[in-house]
Parts: structure tokens; sequence; C-alpha cells
């Protein structure tokens, strides 16, 4: 049996290493930029979080980034006034929105462990989570949205990015030719859906483990936790030959009530 957390912890620590994107951490001008009122962040994609998906005034609010270690989003959120804290499977991920703080004088609390567990937290701890599109590196997501629940107050926001299931149809080696053949029947696992090696081979040694989670669970399964979804969008993969024909990312804001 794989310990996928701890598989996927030491990928992503790796990922830090090699200068993934999105473990670049935010430099000092768009702080500064931030404290003065000038920023955005990304959940999807490349394009900025719409505002009013955001309280009007988050001075003050407590904020949790969910699986949104990096030092990306979590600094400038605090720089515009909130109380973040970052929780993430990956301690280098984590030391990076620590790096960002120490540098910019500001004030994080970082939290390691796995999304679906959010123990370390009392019930009503949070004004908004921001979980950017990470929950493919999870097996299972119906915990999540249960978790985020709780630990949200009344009237509090969800901000949710996710992977299009669909994009997990495809042969990875045909893939790489440009070429969509349909190979996997939905829910994918890297676990399950692979011959013996071929993740690595594809993949490279190490690489991080992904899952695809249907419609059902991220959206259906936000409703069953209690959620009222109040705004969708959808934005296209920034690479890749399904890009063109289908959006690779969704996005959505669900309240407490």
């Amino acid at each position: 049996m794989t310990d996928v957390v701890a598989h996927n912890r030491e990928a992503w620590d790796r990922q830090v290493a090699e200068g993934n994107e999105w473990t670049v951490p935010v430099g000092p001008d768009v702080i500064a930029r931030a404290r003065d009122g000038d920023w955005s962040i990304v959940l999807i994609g490349y394009e900025p979080v719409p505002r009013d998906w955001f309280p009007a005034d988050l001075r003050g609010c407590d904020v949790l980034g969910l699986a949104s270690g990096g030092g990306q989003q979590g600094p400038v959120l605090a720089a515009v006034g909130a109380n973040v804290t970052v929780f993430d499977n990956s301690p280098a991920q984590l030391a990076r929105d620590e790096m960002v703080a120490a540098r910019e004088g500001l004030t994080i609390r970082t939290v390691q462990g796995d999304m679906r567990d959010l123990s370390a937290f009392a019930d009503g701890s949070f004004d908004l989570v921001f979980h950017p599109c990470s929950n493919s590196f999870c097996p299972e997501i119906e915990p999540v949205w249960r978790e985020c629940h709780r630990v949200l107050r009344p009237g509090g926001r969800l901000l949710a990015g996710f992977t299009n299931p669909d994009i997990y149809l495809f042969d990875d080696a045909a893939l790489e030719q440009g070429q969509l053949v349909v190979r996997h029947r939905l829910p994918y696992s890297d676990l399950t859906h692979l011959e013996p090696g071929e993740h690595e081979r594809l993949n490279g040694p190490g690489a991080t483990l992904q899952f695809s989670h249907s419609m059902d669970t991220q959206i259906g399964g936000q409703l069953r936790a209690g959620f009222v979804i109040t705004h969708f969008a959808q934005a296209p993969m920034h690479a890749g030959p399904t890009a063109e024909y289908m959006p690779g990312y969704f996005a959505t804001v669900a309240v407490r009530p």
C-alpha cells in the first residue's frame, strides 16, 4: 500500500527544490502593492480571482490557505491585512511562506498536514478558506469539504479550484505525441490505472500521485457538506493538447449558511 500523503509530501518538497512555478514565492514588489490595496491572487489557471469573491474588507479576517503553500497567496492576503494561516502537506512549501513573512515583516501561521484532517483547528475558526487547485493530489475529497464546513464560521466562504476530471481520460504517452487517445475510465488514480513502473517512466522518479474526482464529489460534495454555492468559473489549462478543446479548471465560491 502506498502512503499517498507521505509520497506527495516528498514529491512537492522536490518540486520546490526544482523551482516548480507554483513554489516560487512572490517578490517584495507584489507585497508592497498589496499593502497599498493593489493586489490579486489566482485560484485556477492564471486569471486573478474576481475581487467580489472575497469579503469586501479582508482586514482582520481569519483566512485559511488550504493546501496553498508556496509563498504566493498567503503573503498577499496577509499584506492586505488578513490573519493568515497556511496549511500544506509539504514542509518546503510552508517554508516559502515563512520566508516571505520574515522578509516582509508579515505574520503568517504555518501548519503541516493532510487536507482531509483539519483537527488542528477548532470549529468556526475562519472567515475564509482559500483552496487553490490542489485536491487532485488527494485520493478522496468529500472529507475535505466537510472539514472546510466545520472550520468556517456561519457566513464564511470557501473558494475552491479543481481540475476537470476529463483531462484524466487520455493516454499520457499518446498526449506526448499530440494525440488524444481515450484510455482511462473515470475516476482515475495513478495507483490503479497504470502498468507497474509506468508512472515513473512517464513522469520521472518520485513524481506526484494524482487522482481525478467527479463533478458529483467536487460540487455535489460541497453541497452535501452543507455549503451553498454562489459563484462558478472555468479556465483553460495553460498547456497541453486538450487545452483548445475544453476547460481544464473549475472554481466555486461556497458559503456556509
